[in-house]
């Protein structure tokens, strides 16, 4: 395969972890921007959104060579808005590179012009890039020269093929740049069977459905439209459906419709009364199951909700599988969570596609009821450890200790993880915007609990987890994320 040169200004396809190919340009990257270590790799801000990232140069394409197979292989409406804001890029470029040649033909006194510096590929310990020094002059964000835009760079379309990349998110710039690095991690699939992300995700030609647009169903769906799945959405709150609608979703009028319409239906919805009410209420999703429509419960519930809505599912000749989500709305939003499931193993293999898209890695446990045992218990030690946290916080304020001193020392001792830095951090910068809601981690210790009580097995740590949480919802804070539960302790 020949060797394929780029440059700031160049046109090229990205791929980014598990998201399909992305039309973007190669910029200049911020100053204070520190490089990253590892495999050459470009800066490059994706045409259509305002995310930009760090692109290993394996995982680059030249725009013009490889446009029309990615235009063949990716449908979704995000991604035709975006090759069309690179065609309406180079309609400009190409009229000021029109307007420089007739510049050019009237300046007499500068002779022949300079020849084009040859393409510069961003080395490891190549400083100066990275800093927007003299080399490549004073190019950044905007225009790159019509020259470098135009150019077919060298390199064989049919033989050029993506490397693996672990995933990794975009965010706009202005949030949070992120760099792409080499993930050594793997998933183990010895206690359970487990899908991990596919670098490049086919769609399925299923339909798909999804019930509950709330903090994860949002992200969820999000995602699936994005690689590319056909998805039917409904809501009990009728207007969250419209933002999706303008993706390229379609609508369904009610549960039953959305399943009667649909291969494959999820749902994920706040607690068992709402997952039972979803099934089993008026123009619900039982009234739309027919022999061989598949339908995926979401919600984190006990294993008896699960054991009735799977009986009266496949009573009507349909497929179920429990599918609950361990994560929160940034995960769901990244397309990182960890999907648990059990039921129907062909349903199981049936939703790869959209398992892929929405998360980072999938299990399957078995027979129905056992996804709703592991998440019960995943939730419990996590709602229990974040009142623990909230806890240490406030008796290091109690005791005369800073509290940002406690975080610190915390994240750089065995427990430091993204969770406690975050949470922690929205705490002192009393910042309660929900990523979980403190009620739903209330409502899956209370859940815990009872599991526990079912088998005689004592839950002494999280029961005492639970009243903490209680004493939050009664302070107001069940609509706000789970490390409200600081509240409780200062109140």
């Amino acid at each position: 395969m020949a060797t394929v040169h780029l440059r700031i200004g160049d046109l090229v396809w990205g791929k980014l972890g598990r998201y399909p190919p992305w039309p973007g340009k190669i910029v200049s990257p911020p100053k204070d921007l520190k490089k990253p270590r590892g495999k050459k790799c470009f800066f490059v801000k994706f045409f259509g959104t305002e995310d930009h990232a760090w692109i290993k140069v394996e995982q680059l394409k030249p725009y013009h060579p490889h446009k029309e197979d990615m235009v063949k292989i990716n449908k979704g409406k995000r991604f035709q808005q975006a090759v069309d804001a690179v065609e309406e890029y180079l309609k400009k470029a190409k009229g000021k590179e029109s307007a420089h040649a007739s510049d050019d033909k009237n300046k007499t006194d500068k002779g022949r012009k300079a020849p084009a510096k040859p393409m510069k590929i961003i080395e490891e310990d190549d400083e100066d890039a990275f800093k927007g020094g003299s080399s490549d002059k004073e190019q950044t964000d905007s225009d790159p020269e019509p020259s470098s835009v135009q150019r077919l760079v060298a390199g064989t379309v049919s033989g050029f093929k993506w490397e693996s990349s672990p995933a990794s998110s975009m965010e706009p710039i202005s949030k949070r740049l992120k760099i792409i690095e080499e993930d050594t991690g793997s998933t183990s699939i010895q206690a359970a069977d487990s899908t991990a992300v596919n670098g490049s995700i086919t769609p399925t030609d299923k339909r798909i459905g999804f019930l509950g647009l709330g903090l994860m169903g949002s992200g969820i769906v999000s995602n699936l439209l994005k690689m590319g799945h056909v998805v039917t959405v409904w809501n009990r709150t009728a207007e969250k459906c419209d933002l999706f609608i303008q993706e390229g979703a379609r609508l369904g009028r009610t549960p039953a419709e959305v399943v009667s319409m649909c291969d494959i239906t999820f749902s994920c919805v706040s607690d068992p009364k709402a997952a039972r009410d979803l099934v089993l209420g008026p123009s619900g999703v039982l009234q739309g199951i027919r022999p061989g429509k598949c339908y995926v419960e979401m919600s984190t519930v006990d294993p008896e909700t699960i054991t009735e809505l799977s009986q009266v599912i496949t009573s009507r000749g349909g497929r179920f599988l429990e599918a609950p989500v361990s994560g929160s709305q940034q995960l769901s939003n990244d397309g990182m969570l960890v999907i648990v499931a059990a039921g129907d193993r062909s349903v199981y293999e049936d939703c790869s596609s959209c398992f892929q898209a929405m998360g980072k890695t999938s299990f399957f446990l078995g027979e129905a009821g056992n996804a709703a045992r592991m998440m019960l218990v995943l939730n419990m030690v996590q709602g229990s450890f974040m009142a623990t946290i909230a806890e240490g916080l406030t008796l290091a304020q109690a005791t005369g200790q800073s509290q940002q001193t406690f975080l610190d020392i915390l994240c750089q001792g065995q427990m430091a993880s993204t969770f406690v830095d975050q949470k922690c951090q929205n705490i002192l910068q009393g910042n309660f915007k929900p990523d979980y809601y403190l009620k739903h981690i209330q409502k899956d210790l209370r859940l815990a609990i009872s599991m526990g009580d079912s088998v005689n097995h004592p839950t002494p740590m999280a029961a005492a987890a639970n009243e903490v949480y209680k004493r939050a919802k009664a302070l107001d804070q069940s609509d706000n994320d789970m490390s409200a539960v600081y509240r409780a302790y200062i109140h």
